[in-house]
């Protein structure tokens, strides 16, 4: 087989991430690489020779070694040269195999079997496999460094933000909390359709055609045909297993990248100069610009965002290929080829959104000074102001409370100094704060207007609660979850 220098591939996955991610390149390869996809197809082929001899009870331990290690034997190379003869890859699969299997059992190597009882079979094999080995235990440690993130910063102050102007207080940890709950989700859903994925021994029109001239019972035979891979039948088949279970486990792939993506902009919103709220961590020797020295950019969540967009509108393969004429048709196999890619973009994605996480940095006395500043100081107060004047019987506490924020942005005051101007206004506000106790006298009433990180609600609450909520979650799903009966 040809070497050739990893810089002369083609795909930036090949050398560019296969290099500054090698672990998590190497994981993936393990099971949706070629040679993966060629070894599964072995694996499902040896599977339906166990299920063959089994049915028959002639199945003993020294012949399902013997083809076991016949399987191991088959070498990619060697199925490619054999295709450019048959041009036919399971086919020339099958050929090779024969020739290793032993004599006995070779007339039964694909016996009943059209291809896609294979290259479905096998892919389902594999999304299951890579989705419980590698895509879920990096979401997993995502996940908990979210949630390590948002009990740290849980009662960290911090301002609101919605239409991208300055809301209403809630702390740092309460807005990362949103992730934590929004992947979370995610991350269980998953393992659920992961291990819904199904395979097939149906045959060319999903009737059964075949088998039935093998077996009596063809459905028994499927099912220790598909429980040697940890298997289910598909409930209905064509030539194809039903695309659904596929598309759902992809479709809730792109929900969960849609989500570290709505992650990425946010965070690299907050690192802009004028806000500074947080910041990426950043090498000693690293560059930020090759020409403004002094440049930190945020090009690890910009990355995080720009894989995304790259893959992302795969989704719409995806549900193209919940599309075949009649029991089958080829348009599908060229295209479901790049599933593979897709799988290692978004796993890239989090991969690096974890090393944001874990090596952000917080700037506390910027996220304060935000809090107080903004257009009017202290305008974030606005609400609360207008909340107790209403609850005093004034009915048209909006308006007050808006022509008191007109007036600081016009006298260039803060919201406190503006409202001390409405002493009627203030003594009615100072009294609702005595009662609820926020305050021991009318008199500290501004004192409270001046410090907004005292009106954060619930946020310090609900951050925890949903960091430990998510925590125990992700502690109870194991690096191999218990989603499976795992037969591999």
């Amino acid at each position: 087989m040809e070497i050739r220098s990893i810089f002369r591939n083609i795909s930036p996955i090949d050398h560019r991430y296969s290099i500054s991610e090698k672990d998590l390149f190497d994981a993936l390869a393990a099971w949706i690489s070629e040679e993966a996809s060629i070894r599964a197809c072995v694996k499902a082929e040896t599977a339906l020779v166990i299920a063959h001899l089994a049915a028959r009870g002639d199945l003993t331990p020294a012949l399902r070694s013997a083809l076991e290690k016949a399987g191991d034997s088959v070498e990619p190379d060697e199925v490619y040269a054999e295709e450019e003869k048959t041009r036919h890859n399971i086919r020339a699969l099958v050929n090779v195999l024969k020739r290793k299997t032993p004599p006995e059992t070779a007339p039964l190597v694909h016996l009943g079997a059209t291809s896609v009882d294979i290259l479905d079979t096998s892919l389902s094999y594999r999304m299951k496999h890579v989705t419980q080995e590698v895509v879920l235990p990096n979401l997993r440690k995502l996940e908990l460094s979210l949630c390590d993130f948002v009990e740290k910063e849980a009662e960290t102050p911090q301002v609101g933000r919605t239409h991208g102007q300055h809301a209403v207080p809630i702390t740092l940890g309460f807005a990362i909390a949103e992730y934590v709950s929004r992947l979370g989700k995610s991350i269980l859903e998953i393992g659920k359709r992961s291990a819904e994925l199904k395979g097939k021994l149906a045959g060319a029109a999903g009737a059964y055609n075949a088998t039935a001239m093998i077996v009596k019972d063809p459905e028994a035979l499927e099912k220790i045909y598909l429980a040697e891979l940890g298997l289910e039948p598909s409930e209905h088949a064509t030539q194809l297993v039903e695309p659904e279970y596929l598309l759902r486990l992809l479709l809730e792939f792109n929900t969960a990248f849609g989500v570290i993506a709505n992650l990425a902009d946010d965070l690299r919103n907050l690192q802009r100069s004028e806000i500074g709220e947080v910041r990426e961590g950043f090498a000693s020797e690293q560059v930020g610009s090759s020409t403004m020295p002094q440049k930190r950019n945020p090009w690890n969540s910009e990355h995080v965002k720009s894989l995304w967009k790259a893959f992302m509108p795969r989704v719409l393969t995806f549900f193209m290929d919940q599309i075949s004429e009649h029991q089958r048709d080829l348009s599908n196999s060229a295209s479901q080829r790049f599933i593979a890619d897709y799988v290692t973009g978004f796993c890239m994605a989090v991969r690096r959104m974890t090393s944001v996480v874990e090596g952000l940095g917080v700037d506390r006395e910027r996220l304060l000074s935000n809090l107080r500043g903004g257009g009017i100081p202290g305008g974030v107060m606005a609400e609360p102001a207008y909340i107790l004047l209403a609850e005093t019987g004034v009915s048209d506490a909006h308006e007050v409370v808006r022509a008191i924020t007109l007036s600081a942005e016009k006298e260039k005051t803060s919201f406190a100094e503006a409202l001390a101007k409405q002493p009627d206004v203030l003594d009615r506000i100072g009294g609702k704060l005595v009662e609820l106790g926020r305050i021991s006298s009318k008199e500290d009433a501004l004192s409270f207007f001046g410090q907004p990180e005292q009106y954060c609600g619930l946020a310090p609450e609900k951050a925890k609660a949903l960091a430990k909520k998510y925590r125990d979650m992700m502690n109870r799903v194991v690096q191999k979850p218990q989603f499976l009966n795992n037969n591999h």
